[in-house]
């Protein structure tokens, strides 16, 4: 029996697993080893970390957690259940693993568009997050992708980085009125055309080509086509979600679910490497705090 199991070996599941394994907590991490972000040559905007290669970055917190004797499985986890106080967890193999508390830090998965070319210029010059890559692209002639109405505030928000942004509805025509004006008095350009393929050369877009032959010459592309989880454990134990997919969370990451926590973007809107690590770190402290409570004569 551990104290604590963690699903999710990325920065939130890592960040709770240092605070645990240094409150000499019995804690067993999986790591599926397909982090949300596996595509990209950088992961930007973290303290001291910035632009360090994704991977290096997990190798060097896992490296870190040596130490602290947190037990590290490379493992799919399949299922998921919780009776009587006690989380019991499983994979292919059919093994049981059983803990006292379970941290859910499985992250989410893109919805790539279905673009022929998109998958040599992913996490290279197609991305889906401003925030992580924005200022790689500054000045840059930036297409974003949102069929109907999605790419709007994608679009305007991309205004902060470059002068330079088209939104492509992809043949999809529904935007309205005032969305046309909002958009064209903010000075982005608009592209309803369908999109016959992406191209571009050593994972550097640079290029639309519409289905009508026109091209567009293109830098870099954001898409807002959402995301989903990454794992369905969620729901499977019985987890309340949010209208936008996400596990809602109360106060210190705990779920509606007694003794499971959720952290990283599987929980919360603002999808950001800091932010997931930050909010490990804070369910690592509560997952601590009540077994401390459990602990007491």
């Amino acid at each position: 029996m551990y104290d604590v199991i963690i699903i999710g070996g990325g920065p939130a599941g890592l960040s709770a697993a240092m605070i645990l394994g240094r409150a000499r907590r019995k804690v067993l991490v999986f790591d599926s080893g397909e982090p949300r972000n596996r595509w990209s040559d950088s992961m930007n905007g973290f303290l001291t970390r910035d632009g360090i290669n994704p991977s290096d970055f997990i190798k060097i917190g896992k490296e870190e957690l040596k130490k602290y004797d947190v037990e590290l499985v490379e493992k799919v986890i399949q299922k998921a259940t919780y009776s009587k106080g006690e989380f019991i967890v499983s994979g292919h193999d059919g093994h049981a693993y059983r803990s006292k508390r379970l941290l859910l830090a499985t992250g989410l998965k893109d919805k790539l568009p279905e673009l022929e070319g998109i998958e040599s210029l992913y996490g290279k010059s197609v991305h889906h997050c401003p925030y992580c890559d924005g200022w790689e692209n500054q000045d840059k002639a930036i297409a974003v992708y949102g069929k109907d109405r999605n790419g709007i505030g994608t679009a305007l928000g991309l205004k902060t980085w470059s002068d330079d942004v088209t939104l492509y509805t992809d043949g999809t025509n529904k935007l309205r009125e005032i969305d046309r004006e909002l958009l064209q008095r903010n000075g982005v350009k608009v592209e309803t055309g369908a999109i016959a393929r992406l191209e571009g050369e050593n994972g550097h877009l640079q290029r639309i080509i519409l289905k009508n032959g026109q091209a567009r010459e293109q830098q870099a592309m954001f898409f807002a086509t959402g995301t989903q989880q990454q794992a369905d454990l969620g729901n499977q134990l019985g987890c309340e979600f949010t209208s936008k997919g996400v596990i809602k969370t109360k106060r210190l990451q705990k779920s509606n679910i007694p003794g499971l926590f959720v952290a990283g973007d599987a929980a919360r809107d603002m999808q950001l490497v800091i932010v997931a690590a930050a909010e490990g770190a804070r369910a690592g402290v509560a997952i601590n705090m009540e077994l401390q409570q459990e602990d007491r004569l």
